[in-house]
């Protein structure tokens, strides 16, 4: 039987049946986690883990990564089962603010259940008020975030990968959409981590209506978990980092005494307010923030399209070397470098990861698992060139052939390294062309730190961005800033066709003088044959 005087589901007038949480659903979000999905995906919640607003939330003994993850909810009215996306909205009773909280630390196990991560008690606040879907436009809902009244996430279902009718729609054909139901849409760039102290508020406005703030504070528990029942709480590198929002956040955390690995629930008073995470500074509405809240890759390069990655594949990297260098770019080339394989050769763009000295504390927690290095070759996606920051480092490997045949298995067009490359023989074998410094026998950790990835990264002697474009030969490799490669490509196609006339000039018995470079007749004769 239902209590309906029960504070969590006040809001509701009563416990809902189904709590259905979308994994990754807007743009922003999608763009800072690197990884865009085709469709969208699920997760269910317990109706156990509602709090109503003004409640709290604990952070059990020995744990550090409880995020936030302002959310808008959804409530089912009408019954949905095998609805249109057309139909979908009619079946949405209100609108209201969601919490969406989960644990980084019991993440892993949950391998992507979330069961014990997102269903902690007090992990799904929703309030204070409900807005009547009637009165709103299911495309123009705005969700906004603050952590101790600092506006952390402002975004709008404009934002969205997957629209709320195709999400409700979506669902109703897996099984029914029953009246009182709750579906969590996702969150946008700029959840991150919070600590004991701190209060989280959520807001949800369309138009003239508005949810209020949905308030939430984090306080300390004094209970851990009881390693003779199961799986313990653990973090990595590639939880703190999705947990903080970026590897720089996570580092900033850290360093902040934001971690609190032991549970004493030091509030850190005086420490930025989610330390290296985005702090907007303007109530003014946002489309969405930027792809990235860490700064990387906030641009959007030129695509490298199938017709420019052609001509690229038609030129030599010395012609395309000689154009740069025409407008005054003269330290475009990734020196040191030479082929695994002689004749390989690639076009693609930029993924980059970058790799400090050894040192070997940090080497400690940031080597092992799933670290920078595994999470790049994880990524790297099809036509993408892997780009480490080895700081022409060769006293040890940089990557090893089962990294090569990840990369080759993802649609890599390459993978370039100022550093050493172990198992050479094999990685030249996998069919990947690689460009490395030489080889060397010894493990990563003998000379490196995987650090990051997605960021402007020093590659023998040059600076190479996310999404640059590079092109590699027998000559070595080259890095072009996207928004020059037509015009370089183009020219360097025209003094080709040029070389090509005057190599056939000079083999059939002219001299140099006057033909290389071209005086005034050549140049007309040149002309000539060409318009013929």
């Amino acid at each position: 039987m239902i209590d309906r005087t029960d504070p969590r589901f006040t809001v509701l007038d009563g416990r809902p049946g189904k709590i259905v949480a979308v994994h990754l659903s807007y743009v922003s979000r999608a763009d800072q986690r690197g990884r865009r999905p085709a469709a969208p995906s699920y997760f269910f919640k317990p109706s156990s883990s509602l709090a109503p607003s003004g409640a709290e939330i604990v952070r059990p003994a020995g744990t550090e990564l409880l995020a936030f993850e302002g959310e808008i909810a959804l409530i089912i009215g009408e019954p949905a089962r095998w609805v249109t996306p057309d139909a979908a909205w009619a079946h949405v009773a209100s609108v209201t603010a969601a919490n969406d909280f989960g644990l980084y630390d019991l993440r892993a196990n949950d391998k992507g259940s979330n069961v014990r991560s997102k269903g902690g008690d007090g992990y799904t606040s929703l309030g204070p008020e409900l807005i009547d879907a009637r009165e709103v436009d299911p495309e123009a809902l705005r969700l906004r975030t603050w952590v101790d009244g600092h506006l952390v996430q402002d975004d709008t279902t404009a934002g969205l990968i997957f629209p709320l009718a195709q999400i409700i729609a979506d669902l109703s054909q897996h099984f029914t959409l029953e009246t009182g139901d709750v579906i969590l849409t996702g969150t946008p760039a700029g959840s991150s981590v919070v600590v004991p102290g701190q209060t989280v508020e959520v807001q949800v406005d369309a138009g003239a209506h508005s949810t209020g703030r949905l308030r939430t504070t984090v306080v300390q528990g004094s209970r851990s978990f009881d390693a003779g029942l199961g799986s313990l709480p653990a973090v990595d590198d590639t939880q703190r980092t999705e947990a903080w929002g970026s590897s720089e956040a996570a580092a900033a955390g850290a360093l902040a005494g934001t971690g609190d690995h032991a549970g004493t629930g030091r509030p850190d008073a005086d420490r930025p307010v989610l330390a290296g995470s985005p702090v907007l500074t303007s109530d003014d509405p946002a489309p969405h923030l930027a792809p990235s809240t860490s700064g990387k890759m906030d641009a959007v390069a030129p695509r490298l399209t199938p017709e420019l990655r052609a001509k690229l594949s038609r030129v030599p990297v010395a012609a395309l070397s000689g154009q740069l260098r025409k407008r005054g770019l003269d330290d475009v080339t990734i020196d040191g470098v030479h082929a695994l394989t002689p004749g390989s050769r690639f076009v693609g763009t930029a993924r980059t990861l970058r790799f400090l000295p050894h040192r070997e504390d940090l080497f400690a927690s940031r080597g092992g698992g799933q670290n920078a290095q595994k999470r790049a070759f994880d990524a790297v996606g099809e036509g993408e060139v892997i780009v480490i920051e080895a700081r022409g480092e060769t006293g040890s490997g940089t990557l090893g052939d089962i990294l090569a045949i990840r990369a080759h298995a993802r649609g890599a067009a390459a993978i370039v390294t100022d550093g050493g490359v172990r198992d050479a023989e094999a990685v030249a074998a996998v069919g990947i062309p690689v460009f490395a410094a030489g080889p060397h026998p010894a493990v990563l950790g003998r000379r490196h730190v995987p650090w990051e990835t997605d960021v402007a990264v020093g590659c023998g002697g040059t600076t190479v961005e996310p999404g640059d474009i590079l092109v590699g030969d027998g000559d070595g490799v080259i890095v072009i800033p996207p928004a020059l490669a037509e015009e370089v490509v183009d020219a360097a196609l025209a003094q080709e066709e040029e070389d090509a006339w005057i190599a056939r000039q000079v083999a059939s018995g002219h001299p140099l003088d006057g033909l290389f470079p071209m005086n005034a007749a050549w140049r007309a004769r040149y002309d000539g044959e060409r318009n013929a």
